[in-house]
Parts: structure tokens; C-alpha cells; sequence
């Protein structure tokens, strides 16, 4: 005996609908193509399956003998045949990210290593790049989602708040150890030699209004157009300046003092970008705890 998968299926389907045009509308076969394979069936058997009246199907004796076999079998069949699909699927599963330059190089090479570790088959990919640029690539469905600090989140895409930053003071170093421990006073700021990013980037227009209160704000001073490079002047005594605890690995690369700036204290949010519209994946659930997991906790 030697029936097949469809075959079996069909079998099963006639039986519980107990009418042969409605089942063949059920597996998306005509009526004379559903009648072949039973037919096939009971030749191979040499016996009936079904009593056909003009009213109903029902099973004979020999088709309820078959009937649990052939659900147990069935059944069998589409777990094992799912399970190898699955399997397939997680091998050939990738997750593309976009994310700004730091994040790119502070916070996602640990995440990388643990995920990758805790999800074997799947392939990370990653583009770094300016925010309008992480924007674009998700709204255009380049990557499956977007990282970075967003002060006005885009409006046309999904936007979901993974953890938040502080502000916090960046000086050359000056013996105290680079952490999150220690505190300064925005006042602090008053006579020091100042440095920054443009003031057309995102995260310096977000700074000036602070450093107005204390009347430092929008002043010429020299500027740096990434925060790794603002970091590393610090680091060379060129100034001080005011940066997200996003940078807290860069300052720890190039020995630089942090102190998380109070009265008032500043937070920043740190977001998820997806598509709107596109359901969050398992992966894409997975990958941003593990980022959550990874960022500073101040």
C-alpha cells in the first residue's frame, strides 16, 4: 500500500464533510479529480471507502478502519513537514539593520555577539549612516528596521522607544574613572571651554537650549561633525563638551571623564524605526531586547 500525503488528506476531508463536491471545494480540486484519487484508493485496497447516496458519503466499515490511521499518519506527516520548513526558514533567516554611526560602533558590536550566539542561523546585516539617511532605508523597506536617537520621531513610520540616554558632561581626564557615577551641575559648564557638533545636527540643536539657560547657548565655539571625533578631542584636551550616554564607550576609549549632568537632569530617547504597517517579527522582538539589554543604565 503506498498512498500519498494528498491522497490521505483528501480521505480525511471527505469523511468529515460527508459530501464529495463540497470537499473537493475544501483541497481546491475539481469533483472528478477528488473521485480519481479515492478511486485509487480502493483499488489499491480492493474494497469501498464510501457508500455514495444522492444525499450523503458515509464511511464503511473498511473506510473507519482506515480513518484513524490515516489522521494519525496525516498528522505526523504535517508536523514533520512543518518542523523541516521552520528549520529551512531559520537558515535562511536575515535581519537587516540601519543604525547611526555610534550606535553602530558602541552599542551594536555586543549586541551582535550575543545574538549571534543565541540565534545561530540567523544572518545580521548591518548599514550605518546618518538619521535621515537610517529613515530612508526603513521607509523605503531597505532594512527591516532602524536605530537611533530620533528627537522628533518620523511621523510616516512606526516609532517605538527602546531605552533612553542622559546628557552628560564630557572633560579630558582628569584621574576620575570614566562611569556613570559621578555628577556635575549644568552650572558647571558656565566657564568651561566648550566644543561641539554642528548646530545643524540633531543632537547639538537638542543640547543649545540647555546651555542657554545658563548662557553658553548658540555661541561660536569649535565644532566636530561626528560624536566619536567630539569625544576624541576631548580625550586630546582640545575641550568640553556635552554628549548622550550613547558616547560612554567612545569616552572610555579615549580616556575621557563623564559626569552626568543634573539640575536638570536630560533624558534622551532612544528609538525603534520600522515601517508602518509591517508587523513586528520574533527576530525583530528578540534583537531589540537584546539592544535594550545592552544599553547604559544611568
Amino acid at each position: 500500500m503506498n498512498f500519498s500525503l494528498r491522497q490521505l488528506q483528501v480521505f480525511l476531508h471527505v469523511a468529515r464533510i460527508g459530501n464529495f463536491t463540497r470537499a473537493a471545494e475544501k483541497v481546491h480540486m475539481t469533483q472528478a479529480g477528488l473521485s480519481i484519487l479515492i478511486r485509487e484508493m480502493e483499488n489499491q485496497l480492493d474494497c469501498r471507502l464510501f457508500d455514495r447516496t444522492t444525499r450523503m458519503v458515509t464511511l464503511t466499515e473498511a473506510g473507519q478502519d482506515l480513518l484513524p490511521v490515516a489522521q494519525r499518519v496525516v498528522s505526523e506527516l504535517e508536523n514533520i513537514t512543518a518542523r523541516i520548513g521552520e528549520t529551512a526558514q531559520r537558515a535562511r533567516q536575515v535581519l537587516r539593520i540601519a543604525a547611526t554611526p555610534l550606535v553602530s560602533s558602541s552599542t551594536l558590536p555586543h549586541v551582535f555577539q550575543t545574538f549571534e550566539r543565541t540565534h545561530p542561523h540567523v544572518e545580521l546585516r548591518l548599514f550605518d549612516g546618518s538619521l535621515p539617511r537610517v529613515e530612508a532605508m526603513v521607509e523605503a523597506g531597505d532594512v527591516d528596521l532602524g536605530l537611533g536617537i530620533f528627537f522628533r520621531p518620523p511621523a510616516n513610520l512606526e516609532c517605538q522607544s527602546l531605552g533612553q540616554f542622559r546628557l552628560m558632561k564630557a572633560s579630558p581626564a582628569q584621574g576620575q574613572s570614566t562611569s556613570l557615577q559621578r555628577t556635575a551641575a549644568w552650572n558647571s559648564l558656565k566657564d568651561a571651554k566648550l566644543i561641539g557638533l554642528p548646530t545643524t545636527d540633531s543632537i547639538q540643536r537638542f543640547i543649545e537650549p540647555h546651555l542657554q539657560k545658563i548662557g553658553r547657548g548658540y555661541e561660536e565655539r569649535p565644532v566636530f561633525h561626528s560624536l566619536e571625533t567630539l569625544v576624541s578631542m576631548v580625550g586630546a584636551g582640545v575641550g568640553t563638551a556635552v554628549v548622550p550616554t550613547q558616547a560612554l564607550e567612545a569616552c572610555q576609549r579615549h580616556n575621557v571623564t563623564t559626569e552626568l549632568l543634573i539640575k536638570p537632569a536630560v533624558n534622551v530617547d532612544f528609538y525603534q524605526l520600522t515601517r508602518r504597517g509591517v508587523k513586528q517579527t520574533e527576530l525583530m522582538h528578540d534583537f531589540c531586547e537584546e539592544v535594550k539589554r545592552a544599553l547604559p543604565q544611568s
